[in-house]
């Protein structure tokens, strides 16, 4: 039946143009918020498009929204060609090729397996039957490599999360599928933690013991100690929306931190266990202040200040860090991070939207707006 208010054309009409102004603002708003002054922190207002006094992200340099790439989380030009290699001749042997030069006990090469999985896994839900043949030809042709192997353990995981329901029989299926895989693949190489940590995601899908939990936790810390992705992937399971608690979660965060090596970015894991433990609404900046938010927000600080330049997980954590100090309206040292990351989405908190890179940009253009209401400009920025 059709809604009485939308009978006839000049109606709908109306609604129709109604819904674009709305769909409008909400994008472009926030694009335009003006930079404000006064006594203390300044405020923040919305003005007209083009506005003088509208804040301007380009000016720092700051990339479009369109252009941002929402595959990784920082820059991998190596991993980013063999990628367009791939998707432009459908042939698997440039990937292989790749992670066959890549360390097996380091963060670039679990990245790595997981950025050709979400690929065969993005192409599959864009050509139904078709998109990821790569990946089905590398699994057929080379089934002993152990890269191939790898991504397509890592692909069914992903796959189970992504287009099925969780608890449902289809998940569950594919999940057991992915279990099988990922034995076979850690079975062609015995020292790689990367199979077991694609496991981790199985072992929260299907809702393994603590007790068998803990032994696969064990496999990968044998092998892989102070590996960033894989606590990451372990802390999922501890929190209380799986199989743990906010309490068992936090304790894992922490004591990871406590233990990790000078320079390692596990000091950062308790600001991610607050991220997963966040309430469901979030309104002012109270939660961001609170003496738990802050001291995890200064332990990432810390574990950012710390790392190597090249640590391939340092983006994920100052992704996660912009977040945190914008609600905590630390302008300038989310300003300052912004122009580390910017480029690139794929991390959290923006990956969790349908739209990472239009999360991502509404966000920084946020903060360039709560930055310049302080006073801050590019020429602030720089000295």
């Amino acid at each position: 039946m059709v809604s009485p208010f939308v009978r006839n054309n000049g109606h709908m009409e109306i609604l129709w143009f109604l819904i674009a102004v709305g769909m409008i603002v909400s994008v472009v708003g926030p694009f335009v918020w003006r930079r404000g002054r006064g006594a203390g922190r300044g405020v923040i207002r919305q003005v007209a498009p083009g506005s003088p006094d509208a804040a301007d992200p380009e000016v720092y340099g700051f990339l479009r929204q369109e252009d941002q790439d929402v595959r990784l989380p920082g820059p991998d030009r190596d991993l980013l060609d063999v990628l367009d290699v791939v998707r432009k001749t459908q042939d698997w042997r440039a990937a292989s090729q790749l992670l066959k030069g890549t360390e097996q006990e380091g963060e670039t090469r679990w990245q790595r397996v997981q950025a050709f999985a979400g690929a065969a896994s993005l192409e599959l839900a864009e050509r139904p039957g078709e998109g990821g043949g790569w990946l089905r030809a590398w699994h057929a042709d080379a089934p002993k490599d152990p890269g191939g192997a790898q991504v397509y353990a890592e692909f069914l995981v992903q796959q189970a999360f992504r287009t099925t329901t969780s608890g449902s029989r289809d998940f569950g299926i594919i999940l057991e599928e992915a279990r099988g895989a990922c034995e076979q693949a850690a079975a062609l190489t015995p020292g790689d933690p990367v199979p077991y940590i694609s496991q981790l995601a199985v072992a929260r899908g299907l809702g393994y013991s603590g007790e068998e939990f803990d032994l696969l936790w064990a496999k990968i810390i044998d092998r892989a100690p102070a590996h960033m992705g894989a606590h990451l992937a372990a802390l999922l399971y501890w929190c209380e929306k799986w199989h743990g608690s906010r309490a068992e979660a936090d304790r894992f965060a922490t004591t990871a931190a406590a233990r990790a090596p000078h320079g390692s970015l596990l000091a950062a894991l308790p600001l991610f266990a607050v991220f997963e433990n966040r309430p469901e609404i979030v309104v002012g900046v109270d939660f961001f202040r609170t003496a738990v938010v802050t001291k995890a927000v200064e332990g990432a600080m810390y574990a950012v200040h710390s790392a190597r330049p090249d640590d391939p997980m340092l983006a994920h954590v100052r992704h996660l860090l912009v977040r945190f100090l914008m609600g905590a309206e630390r302008w300038t040292e989310a300003m300052t991070l912004l122009l580390r990351v910017d480029g690139y989405v794929g991390a959290l908190p923006w990956t969790l939207a349908e739209d990472p890179a239009l999360e991502y940009t509404v966000h920084r253009n946020l903060v360039v707006a709560g930055f310049e209401s302080t006073g801050g400009s590019p020429a602030t920025l720089a000295g």
